[in-house]
């Protein structure tokens, strides 16, 4: 007679190994890194064998018709759940200024970061840095090289002076027993496009690679900061894991691999947007294997989104084929009177694709909130 039990048991086991050795793989650069940090990226890795986290950009501080009410967010108007991801940036924080580039307060940010925290979200954050080297926003890639912030250029002392005020900010992010809050650090992200002075246009790939690793050394060794998971994070000029990684600085300064991708244009061009994301998703994921790094997609969205099913036909089937740890929706910034223009990129109460996104939000392999809180990612 045929052992159902032990059958069922051996699957148990074979499975448990299976999913142990995918995660094993992967392990953090800092090797001082905090427990807090450990332990989040270690779930990071598991959480891939049970679907992806959801993430959204500046969530809980403003959205398409409402700004700084307290508990509110547009994902959580239409499915009662926050985002398990909170996306914060830091522009404009280097200059002094009081708020960002995108007009959140500094202090504002740092009460949301801790309260993502303590509701076992996830904190990513990005830094579109001015240009240390002209004055300028982090757009002006005009005749400049990035040579002069790097040790021993003329700059090299003004960009110290960006890391400084980063690095005061990092440091002030604690949770209610004083701990680090572990930290998803995306600095110098779609460097390999030509729009950012950090960009292909006015670095090389040993440039970028020297700024990446001074960066981190600098935040790390001497700010002491070790609780920040270091993502390495390109735009879409690539086709091949090597084409992905022309940049990458090294394993002991990444910790995840990850693309930003944005459909633009009409509805029509949804078919071949998400057959080319399937494409960057696997390459993305070769790569971080190579490495023996978690991946992620740093960025993602489709302005008003004027496809109402664009979720469920678009992303889903792209995105459910693949392990990776989480995706992150840019902001819903609402009306933008500094160039008239309308600018989301998830639905909010009475959108035409509000239906679709409860439809996201209810399939298996999409991780809200109230999933990352039940998996206790930091212990």
């Amino acid at each position: 007679m045929i052992n159902l039990s032990y059958y069922k048991n051996l699957l148990t086991a074979t499975s448990l190994f299976f999913a142990a050795a995918f995660h094993a793989q992967f392990k953090l650069s800092d090797e001082k890194a905090t427990p807090e940090t450990v332990k989040l990226y270690d779930n990071l890795s598991k959480a891939q064998q049970k679907g992806y986290f959801i993430g959204h950009q500046d969530d809980p501080a403003y959205g398409v018709y409402w700004k700084y009410q307290e508990g509110r967010s547009d994902v959580k108007d239409i499915v009662g759940d926050y985002p398990a991801v909170y996306g914060w940036e830091l522009g404009d924080l280097e200059l002094g200024k009081e708020v960002n580039l995108d007009g959140v307060p500094f202090e504002k940010m740092k009460q949301y970061i801790r309260e993502g925290y303590e509701r076992g979200g996830i904190i990513t954050i990005s830094w579109h840095t001015n240009n240390p080297i002209t004055g300028k926003n982090a757009w002006d890639s005009s005749n400049t090289s990035i040579k002069s912030i790097l040790p021993g250029g003329k700059d090299h002392e003004t960009f110290i002076g960006y890391l400084d005020k980063v690095a005061v900010f990092l440091s002030d992010l604690k949770g209610k027993n004083g701990e680090d809050i572990p930290v998803i650090w995306r600095p110098f992200h779609e460097h390999t496009g030509s729009w950012f002075w950090w960009g292909a246009k006015s670095a090389s790939n040993e440039e970028y690679k020297e700024l990446f690793r001074f960066s981190a050394d600098y935040l790390r060794i001497k700010k002491g900061l070790h609780h920040l998971i270091l993502s390495y994070n390109t735009s879409t000029e690539f086709s091949t894991s090597e084409g992905l990684l022309s940049r990458y600085p090294g394993d002991e300064y990444v910790d995840m691999v990850s693309f930003d991708a944005y459909q633009r244009g009409p509805v029509e061009n949804g078919k071949k947007f998400a057959s080319q994301l399937d494409s960057w998703i696997s390459v993305m994921n070769t790569a971080a294997r190579q490495h023996s790094k978690i991946s992620a997609i740093g960025e993602i969205g489709y302005n008003q989104i004027p496809d109402r099913q664009w979720f469920s036909n678009i992303l889903l089937p792209v995105l459910n084929k693949h392990k990776f740890s989480y995706v992150l929706f840019w902001r819903n910034a609402g009306f933008k009177p500094e160039n008239n223009e309308v600018e989301y990129y998830l639905p909010f109460r009475g959108h035409s694709s509000e239906k679709d996104f409860i439809k996201f939000y209810q399939d298996k392999k999409t991780l809200f909130q109230k999933e990352a809180s039940k998996l206790k990612l930091y212990k």
